[in-house]
């Protein structure tokens, strides 16, 4: 075979291989990249961490979270759970995700239920939203929004500020929605929880486009606060009444710092 043609099939291999390797590496479109970011640290007992994965087993299970995502423009979103404590304390429950109709959503919960969660001491909420901005990367989707919910009972003590971690996470075009649990039991140590954390999670944790939070009143309302948020999540929308839950007149919002405050404070943390 003369040396030109050898020359110029090998060149069509070459293109023929990379087209198919490109093709292969494709990230698949998805409505939403959805990271949930799910605390379990020394505050929750181990009956108030089953109540969160109980709660999002539950909602991954509920019709009306399941007729959000088929309604989308896609009719599809990826998902992940993991589950923070202390700084550099995570771990991935369940990895990225196709979920696209019921039989999917059902097989994510099913995933939630393999294993128990685990307490570990401290809260670093920084942590967790620090470790869920490289995480997209990691995926094999491409989502037209990418969003790290973060729920937790307590304010971030851990690691580096929140506010720093949230500003990176919104620099790297993540919106960071919360879901603050309001729970009057004190943690392990007798310390009570901290005031107005609905108002830290606004003013702290959140930030981004469209970034919104949902209040848990309890450990007990957990479930409930878990499918409304879902459903906003998925279908790209905030709360109506946003704005008409804070009250700046008669209440005021923790400083960012508050658990590095009273960590200092506190001898035996």
């Amino acid at each position: 075979m003369d040396r030109a043609v050898k020359r110029v099939l090998a060149l069509l291999g070459m293109i023929i291989v990379a087209s198919s390797a490109g093709t292969v590496a494709a990230a698949e479109p998805v409505d939403l990249e959805l990271a949930l970011a799910v605390d379990v640290s020394g505050s929750i007992d181990d009956e108030e961490a089953q109540l969160q994965r109980d709660g999002y087993v539950a909602a991954f299970k509920d019709p009306a979270v399941i007729r959000a995502i088929e309604h989308g423009m896609l009719g599809r979103i990826a998902a992940a759970y993991y589950e923070w404590a202390g700084a550099g304390r995570v771990r991935v429950i369940v990895d990225w995700t196709l979920i696209a109709d019921a039989q999917s959503a059902h097989a994510f919960a099913d995933l939630l239920t393999l294993e128990p969660p685990r307490t570990v001491r401290r809260t670093s909420i920084s942590s967790a939203i620090d470790f869920g901005v490289p995480y997209f990367g990691r995926n094999a989707f491409d989502g037209t929004r990418l969003v790290i919910d973060v729920s937790g009972d307590g304010a971030n003590n851990s690691g580096d500020l929140v506010t720093r971690a949230r500003d990176r996470a919104v620099a790297a075009g993540i919106t960071v929605n919360g879901l603050p649990i309001i729970n009057g039991r004190p943690g392990p140590f007798g310390w009570p929880p901290i005031e107005d954390l609905d108002l830290y999670y606004r003013d702290c944790v959140i930030g981004g486009p469209g970034a919104f939070l949902v209040v848990a009143n309890s450990f007990d309302e957990f479930a409930e606060a878990v499918r409304r948020k879902l459903i906003l999540e998925i279908a790209g929308r905030r709360p109506v009444l946003q704005r008409a839950q804070f009250d700046p007149d008669t209440r005021k919002s923790p400083p960012c710092d508050i658990g590095e405050q009273l960590r200092e404070s506190r001898d035996d943390f």
